[in-house]
């Protein structure tokens, strides 16, 4: 077992493919309060994950996976941010919810697949294993910065989410603070 401070990137997001498997799971076999905190959960998961992938990942992937590669992983996570931000507006208890969730799911893992099987594998052979240590910590890094909900309209290139996405942060951490009293106190 690699330590968090030996662990390379790919294995960090790997591991996190596997969490926000489990929460897609959680959601879908859940109901009322517990199924809405979970997928606030899987919200706030995608959201720094895909942000850290955008401003760490993807750029160093450009070298080694192509172009082509990165920028359909960087088109499908832009049209998964809308969705999860559609989803995030209607709510859990919305009639049609289930649907949408079941196909942003679909849409999710296929993304992360993709990922897996063309970028990942590129990076883990053509990048030193020192710098994927170090790109773990970068990611880690990005991730405590980054916003805790969708923001499409923010843009998906490393220098818009490193311009809008600490503000964003701030933001969405204090209304999801305000959020939780909230619910603590109806308890």
């Amino acid at each position: 077992m690699t330590t968090v401070q030996e662990q390379d990137v790919i294995e960090l997001l790997l591991s996190q493919h596997q969490q926000i498997k489990a929460l897609f799971t959680r959601v879908r076999q859940s109901t009322g309060e517990t199924k809405r905190d979970t997928f606030h959960e899987l919200t706030r998961l995608l959201a720094v994950h895909e942000s850290a992938e955008e401003q760490v990942v993807h750029p160093a992937a450009r070298d080694d996976a192509g172009d082509e590669v990165v920028d359909a992983r960087l088109q499908e996570e832009n049209e998964a941010k809308r969705a999860l931000a559609e989803l995030y507006d209607l709510g859990v208890d919305a009639p049609d919810f289930d649907v949408r969730f079941a196909e942003f799911e679909a849409a999710v893992l296929s993304h992360a697949l993709h990922e897996e099987q063309e970028e990942f594998p590129r990076l883990r052979t053509r990048t030193d294993p020192a710098m994927l240590v170090r790109m773990a910590g970068a990611v880690r890094a990005a991730e405590a910065v980054s916003p805790t909900r969708p923001h499409p309209n923010a843009g998906e290139n490393p220098v818009a989410n490193l311009m809008a996405g600490p503000p964003l942060a701030i933001f969405d951490k204090t209304r999801d603070a305000v959020r939780d009293w909230r619910q603590s106190q109806n308890k």
